[in-house]
């Protein structure tokens, strides 16, 4: 148990630590359109995000698939402009569209997986068995992710209830600022490319 417990909290710090602060923004761009009313479409879209980052997870630490980790970087702040566009563009011009949410969430959980990758197999090391610090670390990954989503979904909650705002100009502001700080992340990684 006590193994399970050490990369259970490496997962869970991991997701939640502000120097990862990348797949933070990604979590909140991705939930940031629903209400808790839409709870059902939320989770479907959370559940193709952790398949697609599960599976390079495990392959990565398996050392099937391996990817320069600095290409891995530039992606992920790619994977935050695209929602955020998406978020801006569709929800105001068309409302969601949830397929190609679902398509998106998915794909991108696979980049993000790679990324969650780096760190995990750093720290597996010369461990002779991956499998529980795998499922361990990915428990730790989802938990903090539901943290996100739940922190997300009261504030938003909060603000348009009390504060009156507009639930459009709440997620075209939360995308707006997002797309900025991640459009500066992709502009500082390509430099060190």
């Amino acid at each position: 148990m006590n193994e399970f417990w050490l990369w259970f909290t490496t997962g869970f710090q991991h997701i939640l630590d502000w120097n990862g602060y990348d797949h933070i923004l990604y979590v909140m761009v991705l939930c940031v359109l629903f209400s808790i009313k839409e709870w059902k479409p939320l989770l479907v879209l959370i559940s193709a995000f952790t398949i697609g980052h599960s599976l390079t997870l495990a392959a990565s630490a398996f050392h099937i698939i391996t990817f320069k980790q600095i290409i891995i970087e530039v992606l992920i702040p790619i994977t935050i402009i695209t929602t955020c566009l998406s978020n801006i563009y569709f929800r105001n011009k068309h409302g969601i569209n949830y397929q190609l949410n679902y398509a998106l969430a998915l794909f991108f959980g696979f980049i993000h997986g790679m990324g969650f990758s780096n760190i995990l197999t750093s720290l597996l090391g010369k461990e002779e068995s991956i499998l529980l610090p795998l499922i361990s670390f990915n428990i730790g990954l989802e938990i903090g992710q539901l943290c996100i989503i739940t922190f997300m979904l009261l504030f938003s909650i909060f603000l348009i209830r009390f504060t009156r705002i507009k639930p459009t100009v709440w997620f075209t502001s939360v995308s707006s600022f997002v797309l900025i700080i991640a459009s500066y992340l992709f502009i500082q990684r390509l430099n060190h490319l």
